[in-house]
């Protein structure tokens, strides 16, 4: 066997492994060790193989895709990770929590919650970004193709969650545990971008009445439409362009906060209203 041919065969395995571990920590509830010790702390591409193959399982198990996350917007927690751009995770059917419900006990394993603005799209995002490389800064010409495929925006809640142990993950451990997703809510006010500018959102976040997190729209990637751009031009590279209809979570407008049973957070956005949950 060639040297290429085995080192294809040992990153099929690492795959592998490193999904059936993730998947088993979904299906136990008890939190896997890092996956990085598989897949290498840098390769973001064999990081998102493995989140192919379990989103694979997903549909295979009957959900549906919905959307995209984007994460790693905010500068200090790419500092953090040492990387330069952010990641991207699948939305499923499954994952979304009306707005005032209360998630149900042991759902999710570490919970964390962060307040977003959320696009919903009236139009493809086919053949963008040709030419850009995926952490070259967003053009205004990208921003502007990105603003115009906008239906509406509407408030969300993130809630993440992760796998992997005490939240111990480098950038290959939150991409292959689909960007560290968990579940979202909506809120009930829409506003088309015609009506307001997304950069210039406020956001207050409360946690059982308690000042919990304070942001803007300048927080996520300096503006929440850099964020959309920066996924249409990821998304059209992963031959896998976002389409009419789907949600995209743009990214944390403030800084996450940890939550238990018991708890009820409440997110107030400037224009878009107020979206919560609480936790059973």
């Amino acid at each position: 066997m060639s040297d290429g041919a085995t080192a294809q065969r040992s990153r099929h395995a690492a795959v592998a492994q490193a999904a059936e571990r993730l998947a088993n920590a979904t299906a136990t509830g008890v939190p896997t060790s890092p996956v990085r010790d598989l897949l290498g702390d840098s390769d973001q591409r064999i990081a998102y193989d493995v989140q192919d193959v379990l989103t694979a399982g997903r549909l295979a198990a009957g959900a549906k895709i919905v959307g995209r996350k984007i994460g790693l917007t905010s500068p200090a927690v790419q500092q953090q990770l040492g990387v330069r751009t952010p990641d991207t995770g699948i939305l499923f059917d499954d994952m979304a929590v009306p707005n005032g419900a209360t998630v149900p006990g042991g759902s999710l394993l570490q919970p964390k919650v962060e307040a977003e603005v959320a696009f919903v799209l009236a139009a493809d995002l086919v053949g963008f970004g040709a030419g850009s490389a995926l952490d070259a800064p967003v053009t205004e010409a990208e921003r502007r193709a990105a603003a115009a495929a906008v239906d509406y925006a509407i408030a969300a809640l993130e809630i993440v969650d992760s796998r992997v142990g005490d939240w111990s993950i480098l950038i290959t451990d939150t991409i292959a545990d689909n960007a560290s997703s968990g579940l979202y809510v909506l809120g009930e006010t829409t506003a088309a971008l015609a009506d307001f500018a997304p950069v210039d959102v406020t956001m207050t976040l409360t946690k059982n009445g308690e000042p919990a997190s304070t942001g803007n729209g300048a927080a996520c990637l300096g503006d929440p439409l850099n964020a959309l751009a920066w996924l249409a031009r990821t998304q059209a590279r992963f031959d896998a362009p976002l389409r009419a209809g789907e949600l995209v979570l743009s990214g944390a407008l403030g800084a996450m906060v940890t939550v238990t049973a018991g708890d009820t957070v409440v997110a107030e956005l400037s224009t878009l209203g107020r979206v919560s949950v609480t936790f059973a």
